[in-house]
């Protein structure tokens, strides 16, 4: 299960990002994410794209009963498990695009994950079979306006500010290759109505859409300060 994120150099500079070192307080989104959860409290909870287990712990903290974090990287769980004493807590290394359980789950949850899946509806069709009846389904992925030109940089003017975010190509779902942290990354675009639509038509309610700002405190470090401009995150909030 090969993942840029076992690769030792990419992995190095992922590990300095502020969001690896001080987890979910770093994250911008991460209030507006809070704030659309369910009631975690004696719930069965799955986070698809775990990374270092962030929202596993955030979830054992609130009281679950059971977490279960997936991720493909060997690194990323090793990160993981270290930091990790609750005993409610397992992770598991799959790819999440194909991962598969006997058992069922009240809430499964993914952050920033989904825009490494080429095929959307084959993942919401996975989860929707690994909720338990009324079972929510909550994630972050890049957003469509952010992903759709492909380069996922600024046009800045001469003096290197910043002028606009290039939107095209926005109906070309697909493949998408842009540069994080050095390396070139493979993602994907999928169009708004994809993601709605996938939802929808494969047995879910919409409940909750948001485009999240960074919070007041975070709002003027300087690697917020595009998602002031421009959303590049989405969140969704779904239910069986």
């Amino acid at each position: 299960m090969a993942t840029i994120y076992d690769d030792d150099r990419f992995f190095k500079r992922y590990s300095q990002m502020p969001r690896s070192q001080k987890g979910l307080a770093a994250a911008g989104e991460w209030p507006a994410f809070k704030t659309l959860l369910p009631d975690l409290k004696g719930k069965k909870v799955l986070d698809l794209g775990c990374g270092y287990g962030w929202h596993c712990r955030y979830a054992a903290a609130q009281g679950a009963d059971c977490v279960v974090g997936v991720d493909i990287s060997n690194k990323m769980l090793a990160q993981a498990r270290q930091q990790t004493q609750d005993s409610q807590v397992t992770y598991i290394q799959s790819d999440i695009a194909t991962f598969q359980s006997e058992q069922r789950f009240d809430v499964v949850l993914s952050s920033l994950a989904l825009h490494y899946i080429q095929n959307f509806q084959q993942v919401v069709k996975r989860v929707r079979a690994l909720l338990n009846q009324h079972g929510v389904f909550q994630f972050t992925i890049e957003h469509p306006i952010f992903t759709a030109e492909g380069h996922e940089e600024w046009i800045k003017a001469a003096d290197g500010s910043l002028k606009y975010w290039p939107v095209d190509h926005y109906f070309a779902e697909g493949k998408r290759q842009t540069d994080f942290l050095g390396t070139t990354v493979t993602k994907y675009h999928h169009t708004l109505s994809t993601l709605i639509d996938g939802l929808l038509t494969n047995g879910f309610t919409l409940q909750r859409i948001a485009e999240p700002q960074p919070p007041e405190e975070l709002r003027d470090l300087p690697e917020m300060q595009p998602s002031t401009r421009v959303p590049m995150m989405l969140i969704i909030k779904a239910q069986k």
